[in-house]
């Protein structure tokens, strides 16, 4: 009689510990959608972009190099007026010695203005002891993080286009002609392939800011990754093509693999995604990214420029390259962010 009531008793308390946690489960469930709350954190968070001094010496300094950059293109520019139907274009892509091309000015600053929107995002917030408090109101971390993230977006295509804007103004008043329709059209391109690898450095600037408590750190970090891409990964690319696919000197078709294998490689890099975007939206006479064989010229005509269409379909890798890294980089910060811990 005392085994079977202590085994009685084992068994009530078991079932009721099983009821308290299901009820504890019950009870720490969402309610409501897991997004309530992302509007006021992307306008806090937009207001606090837009209005910081950070955010306005970067801005500064974008809108003073890109408009140098045109400023000394519109001599050479003029020129050509009369034989290049796509003359706003040159805008964007003509350098002139010693400043590059305005193309070449974004591709090194918009990674930097990414980084700053985004390397402490998330440790600030763990630093100052305000993580527990903003996630105490009704506000889930989906739309605390994604909030953040596109205030950080928005505040990058305000910038771009803001900067658009003025560009072709300038070209307006000292070319004297608008730019076409098709140029038009070319331009918002450029400018949604310019906020996508905007997106992409932003993503990865709060991922190591989820990762890293120290802000510091995050910077260094992102700094590092944006240096081995921008500088490094070219000449890092061909030994590692040399490696994977080794080059036979009396085989062709080795050589052409391994310059495909090359190609690959080196787009793993979104500097390389975005100068190829560019090249062919703002170029319309490049009709080809890659290696171009006898075969793929024929009937081919020379010196006419491709359509937007065409234009598009080139590119199509490229742009879905730079959109598939800014989401597999959110995607990562999201799961890392959703496992941590907020303690007060």
């Amino acid at each position: 009689m005392p085994r079977e009531s202590s085994a009685t008793a084992a068994l009530d308390a078991a079932t009721v510990g099983r009821s308290a946690v299901s009820v504890d489960k019950s009870a720490t469930r969402r309610e409501g959608s897991a997004f309530a709350g992302l509007g006021a954190v992307t306008m806090k968070e937009l207001a606090d972009n837009l209005a910081s001094a950070r955010m306005r010496l970067l801005e500064l300094l974008v809108f003073v190099a890109g408009i140098g950059a045109v400023y000394a293109t519109i001599s050479g520019v003029k020129a050509t007026i009369s034989q290049d139907p796509f003359v706003f274009l040159r805008l964007f892509t003509t350098s002139h010695d010693p400043l590059p091309s305005f193309v070449s000015f974004l591709g090194f600053l918009i990674p930097i203005v990414a980084i700053a929107l985004g390397f402490d995002s998330i440790s600030s917030e763990f630093n100052r002891r305000t993580m527990s408090r903003v996630l105490a109101q009704p506000i889930y971390r989906d739309a605390l993080l994604f909030g953040k993230f596109l205030a950080g977006l928005i505040t990058l295509a305000v910038m771009l286009v803001a900067l658009w804007l003025l560009l072709t103004g300038l070209g307006i008043l000292l070319l004297g002609l608008p730019p076409s329709g098709e140029e038009v059209l070319r331009g918002l391109v450029f400018l949604g392939a310019a906020i996508a690898y905007g997106g992409v450095w932003l993503a990865l600037a709060m991922l190591l800011s989820v990762a890293f408590r120290s802000a510091a750190t995050a910077a260094l970090a992102c700094l590092a990754i944006w240096l081995l891409f921008a500088f490094f990964w070219q000449m890092l690319a061909p030994f590692v093509t040399l490696w994977i696919a080794p080059v036979n000197p009396f085989d062709p078709y080795s050589q052409l693999h391994a310059i495909n294998v090359g190609m690959a490689i080196d787009r793993l890099s979104p500097n390389r995604l975005f100068a190829e975007s560019t090249l062919a939206i703002l170029d319309p006479s490049t009709k080809a990214l890659g290696p171009v064989l006898s075969s793929d010229i024929e009937g081919m005509i020379t010196g006419s420029p491709l359509p937007l269409g065409q234009s598009m379909l080139l590119i199509w890798p490229q742009l879905t390259g730079l959109l598939a890294a800014m989401v597999a980089l959110f995607t990562v910060a999201y799961v890392s962010f959703q496992r941590q811990e907020v303690r007060a």
